[in-house]
């Protein structure tokens, strides 16, 4: 649905990649649970494992339920493709498998999810690959951080957990000026609030689990390829330039062209490291994505009033989001997420790391779960959660100081989360 009339954002959310199903007439797109699919022929089956024909031949490879939320995402998101994998932090690993190798760098803002912190510091040095972490809103910091083995850089449109925005147009340009790329995890965004492509992203990353998704029910992540970066520009990238051994010298990139990426994603990476996207899990997603729009919008309206009331009140030290007139980061809305600062924020509580317990454990309406993007309002003390492998350092850097509770506001009514949050401050601050 991507050629021919320039569709809306509310029609693309629906029907972007579905088609009614040729074999049923079914209008929604059905979950496809299969493992394997039947071959035309001998030849059919040669082009499709050659890459000379796109197809279905197995499911960790391609599945026509996941393939339907590849085009929407990649839709949404303005790219040129999309790969389906099993979790946002699989997402992270398969966008940075074709780039890197033993010895390379990635430049990353101090400023992410406890877990892709951890991931970037410890996991990734298994692969002999290192992550260099820098704020990002030090441009000459992450200038000087770039050298000779870097081969992408990597930050959150909306950082969680502060809810801080980045300047995405700085940073693309920097990456610009290595020839290297830049990739951008849109989770706590999304499409609808911020096209990081539009803003000179490279590739696109994103927990589906969280708003895409919506609903708290399946895990899955996504990697969105923006169709532009030259990959045989220089021989930084031989994954993509060069020629492949395992498909008899094939060069993804000048076979091709803006699908490199993509297709070496499902070649190379779902082949080889499995973290695929199971047909159910896709369904789930397809079916939220439908809504997106309509929930972003309620979650920024709530967010709004909820940060309002949390920054005058007298036992919160100061509130982080950017949608805030007081918040350093208020002038990049307009910019950067012109829809709104989202739905994910902190504030500090006086009293420090014993009155955030009493705050999370006297909340009825607001659920105590380490998840962002519900519908549901949700809450988390990240520093004795999903920050807790942190140092104290890297636990303020990333916004998860112990004073600090994280809150994922949802749908419901704003004045009943005002109120659940008013009696758990008296609690936790008496």
């Amino acid at each position: 649905m991507t050629d021919g009339p320039q569709y809306g954002f509310d029609t693309l959310q629906i029907h972007a990649g579905a088609r009614p199903d040729p074999a049923t007439g079914a209008r929604q797109t059905p979950i496809y649970q299969s493992t394997a699919f039947v071959f035309r022929d001998a030849e059919h089956a040669a082009a499709l494992f050659n890459l000379q024909e796109v197809g279905y031949i197995y499911s960790r490879l391609t599945n026509p339920t996941v393939a339907v939320l590849q085009e929407r995402v990649a839709t949404l998101e303005g790219g040129a493709g999309a790969v389906c994998c099993s979790s946002g932090h699989a997402a992270q690993i398969m966008a940075l498998f074709p780039l890197m190798a033993p010895g390379l760098n990635v430049v990353v803002s101090t400023r992410l999810y406890g877990g892709t912190v951890t991931q970037f510091s410890q996991t990734i040095k298994r692969f002999g690959w290192e992550a260099t972490f820098v704020d990002f809103d030090d441009l000459d910091a992450v200038k000087a951080a770039i050298n000779d083995k870097t081969r992408a850089v990597f930050c959150e449109a909306i950082a969680n957990p502060g809810g801080y925005i980045t300047d995405l147009d700085a940073i693309s340009a920097i990456a610009d000026a290595a020839e290297i790329p830049l990739i951008v995890d849109n989770t706590s965004a999304t499409p609808y609030l911020c096209r990081p492509i539009e803003h000179g992203a490279t590739l696109v990353v994103h927990s589906t689990t969280k708003y895409l998704t919506g609903n708290g029910t399946v895990t899955g992540g996504v990697v969105v390829d923006s169709g532009t970066f030259d990959w045989s520009a220089n021989d930084k990238f031989p994954s993509l330039s060069a020629p492949e051994p395992a498909y008899h010298g094939l060069k993804f990139h000048e076979t091709f062209g803006p699908l490199a990426f993509t297709f070496h994603g499902i070649a190379i990476g779902l082949r080889d490291l499995g973290m695929t996207m199971n047909p159910q899990a896709a369904h789930y997603t397809l079916m939220g994505t439908e809504t997106l729009s309509l929930r972003m919008d309620r979650h920024v309206e709530n967010a709004i009033k909820i940060a309002e009331w949390l920054e005058n009140d007298d036992r919160v030290d100061y509130v982080t989001y950017a949608g805030l007139k007081s918040s350093p980061y208020y002038d990049r809305v307009a910019k950067i997420c012109p829809r709104g600062a989202g739905g994910l924020f902190t504030f500090a509580v006086k009293g420090g790391y014993d009155a955030c317990v009493k705050l999370v454990n006297a909340l009825e309406i607001f659920s105590h779960v380490a998840n962002l993007g519900d519908a549901r309002s949700l809450i988390i003390h990240s520093a004795s959660t999903t920050h807790r492998q942190l140092t104290a350092e890297q636990q303020r850097a990333a916004g998860a100081a112990p004073e600090v509770v994280r809150v994922s506001i949802g749908i419901e009514d704003a004045e009943d989360l005002i109120a659940d949050l008013d009696q758990a401050l008296s609690k936790a601050v008496s």
